[in-house]
């Protein structure tokens, strides 16, 4: 296999539409949300979308470590409101189910933050807790922190943030890193040369460990580095430019993990798969 592109495809009528999107574009990979990611509550998967999934999944050649699924943007698994972050881990608890029935491995996420309301590492801890607990009532499916851009009081902007996370994570194997190359970026990683690309990456696997890598976002952003703000572009049209898309294309520590495009113009998207494509 080694390198699986693709995109954050629709799920627009069922999720049974997202391979087919996926195949359409020449993708090796894929994204999608399970439910509608601007709502607390969605109806149940029916035991229809859940089979046609899986078939559509397995004509058009899509194993689960090919899928990378994102969960609604409301869940803040580090919220300081006693109820708000009960009804986060409800939700949270309901797309990992999701993801179960579905036959999928892992579950990608935003940690969370703070709100100004308590201390940074407080709220690591709370995020933590709000994993294992989550890991507790579910089965076999990976929770996917992705590191966030740092807009607001969000964490997970930084390597040490998520470690911390991890650290306190009590199954291991369970517990996985999605990297968004324009997050990173905005975050203040330097990934427009060579060596920033060599130093971000190798400070990655000493602090967190290439073996927790479960899938990447491969996004150019139209805002500066560290400017802390999450805008994504098409590739090469950013601040990031074209070279660190070659460099991950190009090695072996990123072989086998969904890499998914979150540009903003998914008419281009299968122009994208076969450019990165192009760079093996």
């Amino acid at each position: 296999m080694s390198k699986l592109v693709g995109a954050h495809v629709s799920a627009s009528g069922g999720v049974e539409n997202a391979p087919l999107n996926a195949k359409e574009i020449g993708a090796t990979a894929f994204a999608l949300f399970t439910k509608n990611q601007r709502q607390w509550v969605a109806k149940p998967l029916t035991e229809e979308n859940i089979s046609l999934f899986k078939e559509n999944c397995e004509s058009a050649g899509y194993g689960p470590q090919q899928i990378l699924p994102h969960d609604s943007y409301l869940i803040n698994l580090g919220n300081p409101d006693p109820e708000a972050l009960e009804k986060s881990m409800a939700a949270f608890l309901d797309e990992m189910q999701r993801c179960e029935q579905l036959g999928l491995d892992r579950l990608n996420f935003h940690p969370g933050g703070h709100l100004n309301k308590m201390g940074e590492s407080e709220c690591l801890t709370q995020i933590a807790e709000s994993i294992n607990t989550t890991l507790d009532q579910s089965n076999g499916v990976i929770a996917v922190i992705e590191n966030t851009a740092g807009q607001g009081s969000h964490l997970g902007h930084t390597f040490e943030q998520i470690a911390s996370i991890i650290h306190q994570v009590k199954d291991k194997s369970r517990i996985g890193v999605c990297i968004d190359t324009c997050h990173a970026f905005t975050a203040g990683y330097d990934l427009r040369t060579r060596d920033g690309f060599e130093e971000t990456f190798a400070k990655f696997g000493k602090l967190i460990g290439f073996e927790f890598l479960k899938g990447m976002h491969l996004n150019d952003s139209k805002k500066e580095l560290g400017s802390r703000v999450d805008r994504h572009h098409s590739l090469g049209k950013g601040f990031i430019g074209i070279d660190l898309f070659k460099w991950i294309m190009k090695d072996p520590r990123f072989d086998n993990i969904p890499m998914v495009l979150e540009t903003p113009d998914d008419s281009i998207w299968a122009d994208e798969i076969k450019l990165l494509n192009s760079f093996i």
